[in-house]
């Protein structure tokens, strides 16, 4: 199977501390927003709203923050005047960066993301400069497969999936964006333990973490992660 990016992912790891449920409650919020905007509240007809639920679910996310994201997104109440872009650049020793945005004040998004970015050596790039180093795959988290990796690969070949890594305590998933939601509940229907379902990016190739940036890009990455506009980030570091 392929190599994975400890860097790539390492949300999924930062997303289940304690001290960053509030960003995970914001990063889920958001998402059911912006989905129940574009195709409307009904799970059964949205399939990315399904994801977002299904996420919900998974991360204990109170009903109320549910319905309150929901009336968001249908415009009963609060502002759901949220955009949805890409920022692409680099940080330190020419690393690859990807940021899934999504904001209600692109002004205030710029201007935070090229501070951080410039404050640890990184800049902004022009749109397509990194992304085409990155492919859209839906990724599922097991916290807990119960099976040997083998038979884990095996399982998840079966099913449709692309392929399978390993990320400390937990297994990633991959597989075509189309297909994750269904073969994200054939393996719950198998008893996996899922810890987060959605489509991202994967960098196609990844390079060495640079010895002599290395506290720089792990600042950077932090600082990235914490930032309210930035949903999602991705890089090409092995």
């Amino acid at each position: 199977m392929a190599g994975h990016s400890k860097f790539a992912n390492r949300k999924h790891r930062k997303a289940r501390q304690d001290n960053k449920r509030a960003k995970l409650f914001t990063r889920i919020s958001r998402e059911i927003i912006i989905a129940v905007k574009s195709a409307g509240a009904d799970p059964d007809l949205n399939p990315r709203l399904r994801l977002a639920l299904d996420n919900a679910r998974l991360n204990n996310i109170p009903n109320d923050n549910i319905n309150r994201a929901i009336d968001r997104g249908l415009g009963n109440t609060g502002d759901n005047n949220f955009e949805e872009f890409l920022y692409e650049g680099y940080g330190p020793g020419g690393v690859a960066i990807l940021l899934e945005m999504a904001t209600d004040n692109r002004k205030r998004a710029a201007a935070d993301t090229r501070h951080i970015l410039s404050k640890y050596g990184g800049s902004l790039g022009q749109d397509g400069c990194v992304s085409w180093m990155f492919d859209r795959k839906g990724i599922i988290t097991l916290s807990d497969a119960n099976l040997s990796f083998d038979d884990l690969i095996l399982l998840v070949l079966e099913v449709g999936g692309e392929d399978v890594v390993e990320d400390n305590d937990f297994f990633l998933i991959y597989t075509n964006p189309s297909d994750v939601y269904n073969i994200s509940g054939k393996l719950e229907k198998m008893n996996l333990r899922l810890a987060e379902v959605e489509i991202g990016f994967i960098a196609k190739n990844t390079i060495a973490l640079p010895q002599e940036h290395e506290d720089a890009i792990e600042s950077l990455l932090d600082s990235l992660e914490e930032a309210d506009d930035v949903q999602n980030v991705y890089t090409n570091l092995l």
